[in-house]
């Protein structure tokens, strides 16, 4: 969902470039000299507002998280918090999905999470899909052989293409949840905020975990 514009969110982006990067194509290979100290690094592709990449970074110190966002409001809203929290281990990207292999060196991010991604139900904006098969390749590229990627969505349709996509891709399912909020698999899940809400009315909410394919 596009946010409406904020006057305050572009001078927040130029005064903290120590939180956030907008010119990450001269990054690959480097990202952990963001970080207080060299840690695993996962990478959540469409933050939204924050509330799961900054719960996470909460919860793991052991690990590095970035936050990618397209939206210059969204990742505002994110930078906002984390210039109150000053978490070590959470860096900001404000850039496109579509062009990880540019930000990232092969095999640098250890573990990548789709939270609610746009479905692009319509037929002709298949390849807008985060699921779609050159964003996989992209996942892949930038993943370690056998990188995981944890998906979570509230659209049964793109559910249903994700799984299909991922399985014609070659990756092999760890976790296939039908309603996650009610799995007795599930133990440790962290929502975002559009989650939260969604379930507390009733809403059923689906996730895929998936590890893509070694050699």
């Amino acid at each position: 969902m596009r946010l409406r514009n904020k006057p305050w969110a572009a001078p927040l982006i130029a005064a903290h470039p120590e939180y956030i990067s907008v010119r990450p194509e001269g990054m690959p290979g480097h990202w952990q000299e963001h970080f207080a100290q060299d840690q695993p690094l996962f990478l959540e592709v469409g933050s939204g507002k924050g509330q799961f990449i900054t719960e996470m970074a909460k919860q793991h110190p052991d690990q590095n998280f970035i936050a990618l966002e397209i939206q210059e409001v969204a990742i505002a809203y994110i930078l906002r918090k984390q210039v109150a929290l000053k978490l070590p281990n959470l860096h900001l990207i404000l850039g496109d999905g579509a062009d990880l292999t540019t930000y990232f060196a092969p095999g640098e991010v250890s573990g990548l999470f789709l939270n609610f991604s746009d479905p692009w139900p319509k037929s002709r904006h298949e390849k807008r899909r985060l699921t779609y098969q050159s964003f996989l390749a992209q996942y892949q590229a930038i993943l370690p052989q056998g990188g995981r990627l944890q998906f979570k969505t509230d659209n049964q349709g793109l559910f249903e293409y994700s799984l299909v996509s991922m399985n014609n891709f070659g990756l092999h399912f760890d976790l296939v949840a039908l309603d996650l909020h009610h799995d007795s698999r599930v133990a440790d899940n962290v929502e975002t905020e559009y989650e939260h809400k969604f379930a507390s009315r009733g809403g059923r909410i689906y996730e895929l975990v998936a590890t893509f394919p070694k050699g």
